[in-house]
Formats: structure tokens, C-alpha cells, sequence
């Protein structure tokens, strides 16, 4: 009822009807028949009686009271259906300079943030001279994995986490099983790499949380460290990536001093581990 006292006939193509209307917004029977729904039916709805309700009528009505994606998922969960995906709304598109200014403060910690498709969207110094992201490899997580022979080097234990790697892209694909971006990521990751296509056809699934790396840098030796997969709920197509010491090591100091102008000098040439 509240959604429907906040939009006003004119928005919703209708006349306004004046002094007539003794209460503003949209009368019952008018988002009934601009949803293409009963009258009766659309007031039982509002009452939450028990009857049936499908999504196409849920999308209906939520077009008509012009719910945001975060108001039309919870009219699914209103009418014990499966919510569909949340979208970005057009007030929180632009949160990518407060999201750098975040991973910029991680430092001197490695942290980056990805797409939903996994595509590097920004990263951090650390993030640079510890994982080896750099412009000039494929700007996609998963497949950087598989195929970039610097963090390969890197990585003690590559083909254990290789397994969680995969595992938790199959995750993330399952929530979007018909999107083609998708789709297109599995189909190069599988060219590239027959390692990539001989896990994913094991089917294994994982959500993305937390993992632990140990990590063998050229100019600071052995690294530990806890990667953690965060989603930020106000843009569902972005997922922040940080990494942290991990306790009783002395990791943190290691990064303390490869992040600071002598460390930089040091980390500048070698790439192999």
C-alpha cells in the first residue's frame, strides 16, 4: 500500500482525477487493470491472503508501482517465491571511486575487485607486486590463473587452490546460468588452458569465501596469506577481494617493507619466482 500511495496517476499514464481523488497515489482498482489483474485478486495481495502468485504478475504489478530491484525482491520473498537477481540501482553505478579509495587503504595488504564475470575492475600497489596483476595479461581472474606464469611461480600450492578456484566459479556461474558473458570466460578458459577444462568438467561447486595461499615472492620470499571474497550489496556485479597476513607469521612485515620505496626498487625487475 505504501508503494502504491507514492506513485502518482500521471506517472503511472493515467489522469490525475483532480479534486476527486481523496488520497494521492494510485487507487487499487487502477494498478489492478494497469497490471492486468482482478480487482478482488489484487486486493487479496495486498491483504497477503493465501493464493497463488506468479512471477510474470509480480513483475507486473512491481512495473506499475515502479519498485526498485531491492523492493521487487522482496515482494518475491512477500510471496514465497525464489527473488530474482539484485540489479544496481542507477544511485549506486557510480561507487567505483569510493570502492578504489578502499583497496587503496588495504595497502600495504594485496586487494582488488572484480566483476561478476571475474574481469579486473581495479586493484591495488600490492596487489601488483605481490599477485603480479599488470596490465598486460588477460584482465580476467580466472583466467589469469590458468595462464599467467608469474603468479603460477608464485603459488605453492597452485594446484590445490586451483581446484577451489574453479569450484567457486562454478558458483558464481550457477546464480546466472543463461548469461553469455559466462559462457564466453568458460569457453576462452578452456582453450587456454586444459587444465581449466579438465576441473570444470568435475563439476565440483564451492561459494566464494575465504582461502588461504601461501606465496613465494622473488624479492621477500615466502608469503601467507588469507584471501577473503566479499560482495558488496549495493552493487551485486562486484566483489571485493582482500587479502590478509596471516597471524604468527611475519607477512605483514614482509609487505610493510615491499610496498615501501626500498621494497619497490627491489620488486621492479624480477618476475620469476
Amino acid at each position: 500500500m505504501s508503494r502504491r500511495a507514492r506513485v502518482t496517476p500521471t506517472e503511472a499514464g493515467l489522469p490525475d482525477g483532480g479534486a476527486r481523488r481523496r488520497t494521492p497515489g494510485l487507487r487499487r482498482e487502477e494498478v489492478a487493470v494497469l497490471s492486468g489483474v482482478g480487482v478482488s485478486w489484487y486486493q487479496w495481495l495486498e491483504q497477503g491472503r493465501d493464493i497463488t502468485v506468479s512471477p510474470q504478475v509480480l513483475d507486473s504489478v512491481g512495473r506499475v508501482l515502479k519498485l526498485s530491484s531491492a523492493e521487487r525482491r522482496h515482494l518475491y520473498v512477500l510471496a514465497g517465491l525464489n527473488p530474482p537477481a539484485l540489479e544496481v540501482a542507477p544511485a549506486d553505478r557510480d561507487m567505483c571511486q569510493g570502492l578504489k579509495r578502499l583497496i587503496d587503504a588495504w595497502m600495504p595488504f594485496p586487494a582488488h575487485i572484480m566483476d561478476v564475470y571475474w574481469n579486473t575492475v581495479l586493484y591495488n600497489d600490492a596487489a601488483a607486486l605481490v599477485l603480479g596483476m599488470r596490465p598486460e595479461i588477460v584482465q580476467n581472474c580466472l583466467i589469469a590463473f590458468f595462464t599467467d606464469p608469474v603468479y603460477r611461480a608464485r603459488s605453492k600450492h597452485w594446484a590445490e587452490i586451483a581446484c577451489n578456484v574453479v569450484a567457486q566459479y562454478r558458483a558464481a556461474y550457477s546464480e546466472w546460468p543463461d548469461d553469455e558473458g559466462f559462457r564466453a570466460v568458460i569457453e576462452e578458459a578452456r582453450e587456454l588452458s586444459a587444465e581449466f577444462a579438465e576441473l570444470w568438467d568435475q563439476r565440483d561447486i564451492r561459494p566464494g569465501g575465504q582461502m588461504r595461499k601461501e606465496l613465494e615472492h622473488p624479492v621477500v620470499g615466502t608469503l601467507f596469506v588469507e584471501s577473503t571474497q566479499l560482495r558488496v550489496l549495493a552493487r551485486p556485479d562486484l566483489s571485493i577481494v582482500l587479502h590478509t597476513p596471516v597471524p604468527s607469521t611475519d607477512t605483514a612485515e614482509r609487505l610493510e617493507w615491499l610496498t615501501s620505496p626500498e621494497g619497490r626498487r627491489g620488486a621492479m625487475y624480477p618476475i620469476a619466482g
